[in-house]
């Protein structure tokens, strides 16, 4: 950069990409050079006059009164319609005295940066739709998270109802066609300043603007509604598409965006089971949150043969003696505290643990008795009772389970007496008749549990083979002073008796409530008054003390 004006223009002609030499005169900056792709790209030939200098003067000063020898930055120039980027690059020469000099150059990087935004806009946007994608929603978010304030902006996250079934018995193409139609009206019931986007399947997602509070957001919530509430026409049929709502505050989270997003889809489950528009409540997430952790902890547990089987027993209410034991899971998890049955046993039933869960009981169960068997030289002289699951007879082999047990430890079906819910013969009647026939055929005694909770379908009484009635806790419990609870306890007594099946009333505390359940006709019972579950070992002892 030595060499004369004509020598320099000749030498920056040379390069491909557009070049000036540029100094700083004093009085401001001039062009000792410019080549000729400095001139095609607009950037003037006279340093008053040019763009680049008016635009990026102040930028090139401060380089040249600094110590650095090279500098290099991006730079769009050009309004947003035919906007061009550049990557710059200043450099001085290493030779004394000609720090007010320096060579600029420019690559167009246009072409790339359009490559980049028009691949970002397509990852970003559904391509059925139009609008953002979940990427695309969520990146919006963020900006919205990181702009404004809490209290101004919710998610709102929207899951059509049924529309695996349009896809089913229409095909993919009426389903395309139904989520094109769903979009319009939700956008169309939306202000200008509100986005919505696409963020999966049959779902979508609203990032709104607050003015006025929650009462602003379940408004739109409504209009979101009905604006889906006029069929929608779909070949030959009109389809009712309905909507589960889920809401989740900017003013209820410090998080990110996915987890915002995440919260309103929680809700939308909620609403699902609701039936109406859901707003996230982080306890309610919190309590999902454990019984993910209950599932881990369980999961681990049954896979170790870490829980184990307690037994309360059920006695004769005339004698005293024990007749049999109900056999109950109890689990200690890792840190030492005892899970309730009550907690982790949904968690299990929801989770698909309940099948394992189930087998281990049974097979303990039937172990247990063996061993009871072996230590007292021949039949112990009770049986033991193992509680089914209605998702357990819905989804195990549950005759076969019993069977390989029985005969794995010795034992005569007679033994072991199945406890089942009302509810395990209502969600499938015949394929649990098909399982109760079985269970019958190898002997084993069936007992109705919890009977009168139910739906208590006399039916179901006289066309099942059932031994035994249960009479649940919530009658027994207090019976003494509430006349109501007395009839419906002789009233199912009663029953029993005409339908020639014995029972065992639950939850016997005191022995009032022995004596009066026994001048009813009750057989036998079970409760605190004779013990609480026990380890196997105890309930033994317990045995062999009562039944001398």
């Amino acid at each position: 950069m030595t060499a004369g004006p004509q020598a320099s223009a000749l030498l920056l002609d040379l390069l491909p990409i557009p070049a000036a030499i540029i100094s700083d005169t004093g009085a401001g900056l001039a062009f000792e050079a410019v080549n000729r792709g400095f001139r095609s790209a607009g950037l003037g030939v006279v340093a008053a006059q040019s763009p680049l200098v008016r635009l990026l003067g102040a930028r090139i000063i401060a380089f040249l009164d600094s110590g650095e020898r090279i500098s290099e930055f991006d730079w769009q120039f050009g309004d947003s319609v035919d906007c061009r980027y550049f990557s710059v690059r200043l450099a001085r020469p290493p030779v004394p005295g000609q720090d007010h000099r320096c060579l600029l150059t420019l690559i167009d990087q246009t072409g790339q940066f359009r490559t980049e935004h028009s691949l970002r806009r397509e990852m970003m946007t559904d391509s059925l739709t139009g609008l953002p994608n979940r990427a695309g929603f969520a990146d919006q978010l963020e900006s919205a998270i990181a702009n404004r304030a809490r209290d101004s902006y919710a998610v709102l996250a929207i899951n059509l109802d049924r529309f695996s079934r349009v896809n089913a018995c229409m095909g993919g193409l009426a389903g395309d066609e139904l989520l094109i139609s769903v979009a319009r009206r939700l956008k169309g019931a939306l202000r200008a300043r509100d986005t919505i986007a696409r963020v999966g399947g049959d779902e979508f997602a609203i990032l709104m603007a607050i003015e006025e509070g929650a009462a602003e957001v379940l408004q739109l919530a409504r209009r979101l509604e009905n604006a889906l509430a006029t069929p929608f026409r779909l070949s030959d049929f009109e389809i009712r598409v309905d909507c589960s709502i889920g809401i989740a505050l900017g003013a209820d989270e410090r998080g990110e965006a996915e987890e915002l997003i995440r919260h309103a889809q929680f809700a939308v489950k909620r609403s699902k089971k609701s039936g109406r528009v859901e707003i996230y409540q982080t306890r309610a997430f919190d309590l999902a949150r454990a019984k993910f952790s209950i599932e881990t902890e369980l999961r681990r547990a049954i896979d170790a043969g870490e829980l184990e089987l307690h037994l309360q027993p059920i006695c004769d209410l005339s004698t005293g003696r024990i007749t049999s034991f109900e056999a109950l899971s109890r689990w200690t998890n890792e840190c030492g505290v005892s899970v309730p049955p009550s907690d982790f046993i949904p968690v299990a039933e929801e989770a698909g643990l309940i099948v394992p869960l189930g087998r281990w009981a049974m097979g303990e169960a039937a172990r247990t008795l063996a061993e009871w068997d072996r230590a007292a030289g021949g039949c112990c002289g009770v049986n033991v009772a193992v509680n089914l699951s209605a998702i357990q007879l819905q989804r195990d082999q549950v005759a076969n389970m019993v069977g390989q047990a029985l005969a794995t430890h010795g034992l005569d079906g007679r033994r072991l007496t199945l406890e089942l819910t009302e509810s395990a013969i209502v969600a499938d009647p015949d394929g649990v008749s098909n399982t109760i026939h079985a269970l019958k055929e190898l002997g084993t005694t069936l007992a109705m549990d919890d009977f009168g909770t139910g739906y208590s379908n006399l039916a179901y009484l006289q066309r099942l083979p059932i031994d035994v009635l249960k009479i649940d806790r919530s009658f027994v419990s207090g019976m003494l002073a509430d006349r109501d609870k007395v009839a419906i306890v002789r009233a199912i007594l009663g029953l029993a008796q005409a339908l020639g099946m014995k029972t065992t009333a639950e939850g016997i505390e005191t022995p009032e409530l022995a004596q009066t359940l026994t001048a009813l006709g009750c057989g036998y019972g079970q409760g605190y008054l004779y013990a609480r579950p026990l380890p196997a070992d105890q309930a033994f002892g317990l045995l062999s003390s009562v039944n001398v």
